[in-house]
């Protein structure tokens, strides 16, 4: 065996391991079933098929000692409650959709499947992915492991604990203003969405259709690199909104120096682009000073830092909360208890039957988006807020290209804070709103944006930084984070469980 232990392994090395017969699928699976019981408490997962997960690592298992190689071969993972998934129950964290379970995969789950790997279990999340702390789950909340009182960020909230615990080596997460990104920096881990449309969003239970994108969650870029080389491609009969863009190796430019760069400064002539705006009063001093060291050593590697300027910033919270519950009111007004989701038990008439069923299934958040979100597309309202929020949208997108005209790679704070209290924010919606702050101008655009660990703040408490790419640039980006976690070790370090 490896000296690590199976759950600190991350997918690399379990997928060596396995492969060199040190471990097997089964045992690995096994072990980390185990653990994430014994570790119940944080609320990461929500569901587990433990027959049908060893009947894959069995799969696996057989495959290998056919020959049968792959970088993800026998390696578990788990998904998060967004992705419909055979043999588990697909609730999206919602009543409405309690015991739901799934005639077909999602398509990012079928590729991950098909490359061998294994399901572990249904992971924990915002309900129908609207929040930013995990709190918003009829299921419970989710629990940060560096600190039990403290949320661990939404709304892949159970993704992101789920790989910082150490229950699973690698997640799958969605990004709609920051799901991924802003858990990613609560939880000390490493999470990338990538160009809006680069993974299938086939499967995917909707929330707001032109943001939603999925992405993997692992510990480090170069497992998340092998993640997304899978898990991205076209799928342009199934998802109208995915790109004809060709499936990438993410994993091509790791390790390798830049262009005219040494092995001592492997990304000299990188511009790092530093928004004016992301490092501002409304950022904490333990928050800066993380990405200030974290920069510095940015630095060391070769890279430039470039001051740049997103003037639009603080309008992307305005933008996006009309967006996005305009959208979400239009794809959740499939859930009326006719022929998806809960039906109440006890209506006089039909219209009675559709407000008690939206009543009682939907949660106060999820109420909360499709009333505003009703709203703003109702006549009279539409010019005045959606039309011209879309209007803002171009321009929030031609800031990224002016931008990107004097930089390669914009770095910044995922999140303004570390993880706060769980219930600090739960009576005050746009407190929790803004800490999305910096996530959702990349979201807007349709960017690729990842948040790699990069030390820690107030109360011992992760911190993570953003980087954001220009379109189809995830591999630059993950070669970026790759050459910044090379120098650090951040991205190892794990709570104390």
């Amino acid at each position: 065996m490896n000296s690590k232990q199976i759950h600190e392994m991350g997918v690399a090395e379990l997928a060596a391991a396995i492969r060199h017969q040190q471990t097997s699928s089964v045992e690995a699976a096994q072990t980390l079933l185990a653990r994430a019981k014994q570790h119940s408490n944080l609320g990461a997962y929500l569901a587990f098929n433990e027959e049908l997960t060893l009947k894959q690592a069995e799969a696996a298992d057989a495959r290998i000692a056919a020959g049968e190689r792959g970088p993800l071969l026998g390696v578990p993972l788990a998904h998060k409650d967004i992705f419909v998934t055979q043999g588990f129950p697909s609730t999206a964290g919602s009543k409405m959709l309690e015991g739901y379970q799934s005639p077909f995969d999602a398509t990012v789950v079928s590729q991950l499947a098909a490359a061998g790997a294994v399901t572990l279990g249904k992971l924990n999340c915002d309900e129908f992915a609207m929040g930013g702390s995990n709190e918003n789950s009829a299921y419970g909340v989710v629990r940060n492991p560096w600190d039990t009182t403290r949320v661990p960020g939404g709304s892949s909230g159970g993704s992101a604990v789920a790989v910082a615990a150490r229950l699973a080596p690698a997640t799958t997460g969605t990004d709609t203003g920051g799901s991924i990104r802003q858990p990613a920096s609560f939880c000390g881990i490493t999470g990338i969405k990538p160009t809006y449309g680069r993974c299938s969003r086939y499967g995917m239970i909707a929330f707001a259709s032109s943001l939603d994108q999925a992405g993997p969650m692992a510990h480090s870029a170069a497992d998340c690199a092998t993640l997304l080389s899978v898990m991205a491609g076209p799928d342009i009969d199934r998802d109208s909104t995915s790109l004809d863009h060709p499936a990438e190796d993410y994993t091509r430019l790791l390790g390798q120096p830049r262009e005219g760069a040494t092995a001592a400064q492997p990304l000299k002539g990188l511009r790092i682009g530093l928004p004016q705006e992301f490092f501002g009063a409304g950022c904490a001093p333990d928050v800066i000073a993380a990405m200030r060291a974290a920069l510095a050593e940015y630095e060391k590697l070769g890279a430039t830092l470039v001051d740049i300027s997103l003037p639009r910033t603080e309008l992307a919270i305005p933008v996006y909360y009309i967006i996005a519950p305009a959208e979400a009111s239009s794809n959740l007004s499939r859930f009326d208890g006719v022929k998806f989701g809960h039906r109440a038990a006890q209506y006089d008439d039909l219209i009675d039957m559709y407000k008690k069923s939206r009543s009682e299934g939907f949660g106060p958040e999820v109420q909360r988006r499709i009333m505003i979100g009703t709203y703003v597309l109702s006549h009279g309202y539409y010019d005045a807020y959606y039309l011209k929020a879309q209007q803002i949208r171009r321009l929030i997108a031609q800031d990224f290209q002016n931008a990107f005209e004097q930089c390669d790679v914009i770095a910044g704070p995922a999140a303004p804070t570390v993880a706060w209290k769980i219930g600090e924010k739960s009576d005050d919606p746009v407190a929790n709103y803004l800490a999305d702050i910096y996530t959702l101008p990349g979201s807007l655009a349709g960017l690729p944006g990842m948040s790699v660990p990069a030390g820690f703040g107030e109360g011992g408490l992760p911190v993570g930084l953003q980087l954001i790419g220009n379109y189809f640039k995830e591999a630059e980006l993950l070669q970026a984070a790759h050459a910044f976690q090379q120098a650090t070790d951040w991205h190892k370090r794990a709570p104390a469980l």
